[in-house]
């Protein structure tokens, strides 16, 4: 089906942003899709990777973990998931994923409502990978 109605995407069609760490693809955004409430993608962090700390001013963040353990750590406080839970973060939490297992991580992530511009969604709390400042 085509027009309006859906848009169907493929992880694998999506280019990673590695920016902050693991291979992050969003799928269904306002610009993939014409998205208008929140975007949607999935992560893939390699045992050792790490996604550097920030915050979202604007919105909540769902993430679901599909396979393997990280740890999240939530205004520098650490959880530990496993496959199969879920972690809801509210606006302004910061918030940093770790892998530390054996096998890749693999998680589904959801926003939602969308920052009024794009560079405001996101504020970095720690020097992103290749960077000696935020």
């Amino acid at each position: 089906m085509a027009g309006n109605r859906m848009t169907k995407i493929a992880a694998k069609d999506i280019e990673p942003n590695r920016r902050r760490g693991g291979d992050l693809r969003t799928l269904l955004s306002p610009a993939t899709a014409g998205a208008s409430s929140g975007f949607m993608g999935v992560l893939t962090m390699e045992p050792g990777e790490v996604v550097t700390e920030h915050y979202h001013p604007y919105s909540e963040e769902f993430l679901y973990l599909a396979s393997g353990e990280i740890t999240a750590r939530v205004d520098g406080e650490p959880v530990r998931l496993s496959a199969g839970e879920a972690l809801h973060l509210q606006k302004n939490v910061r918030h940093r994923l770790e892998n530390h297992g054996p096998a890749p991580a693999f998680m589904v992530f959801q926003l939602g409502p969308l920052a009024p511009r794009p560079e405001l969604g996101h504020v970095d709390t720690e020097p992103l990978p290749g960077q000696e400042k935020v």
